[in-house]
């Protein structure tokens, strides 16, 4: 049975702390690790600990190891994951304008508040990662993935701003 690690395997290393393989070679693993940026490891090192394994594909495709990217990077809130806005808002300006006529609207270009929703919607997930990760007892991460959930459910009517229906907010079913 083969024992190399996949794409996207979680690591723990002795030195550089938890790290992501990016790429298996014949001799060596290419890690990325969030604060030391990509290192070389050779496949026979046994000093680290597997966190997670992810099993080798020898012919794994550059698709498929982009998802196990997108997808460490989703965890540890590095994605710049490009979330399009939707064809008739871009170029749009949001205005805001108060009761009193005495006072100026305020109007802030779309895409700004857009960037804003989105940043918040990734925050929400980084938080939710978090709490998943944490050594809380269980009963405290389902009460706190309760108001992340009612937190997504309050930013539903944003939804119309979105190009695609999957990069929807969703709240609680409930």
């Amino acid at each position: 049975m083969d024992n190399t690690l996949g794409i996207g395997s979680r690591i723990k290393h002795p030195a550089f702390g938890e790290g992501v393989i990016i790429e298996v070679n014949v001799a060596a693993y290419k890690l990325c690790f969030m604060q030391y940026g990509i290192k070389n490891l050779g496949r026979d090192y046994e000093g680290f600990e597997i966190i997670e394994k992810i099993d080798y594909e020898p012919e794994q495709s550059f698709s498929q190891a982009e998802k196990s990217l997108a997808k460490i990077l989703r965890f540890w809130g590095a994605s710049n994951e490009i979330i399009e806005l939707g064809a008739k808002w871009e170029n749009g300006t949001m205005i805001l304008k108060p009761a009193d006529d005495d006072l100026k609207p305020k109007e802030i270009p779309i895409e700004t508040f857009f960037h804003k929703i989105v940043m918040t919607r990734d925050r929400l997930r980084v938080m939710e990662q978090r709490i998943n990760s944490s050594k809380l007892s269980d009963e405290e991460k389902v009460n706190l993935q309760q108001y992340i959930s009612r937190i997504y459910g309050s930013l539903t009517t944003f939804n119309v701003l979105f190009k695609y229906k999957e990069d929807h907010f969703k709240g609680s079913s409930k």
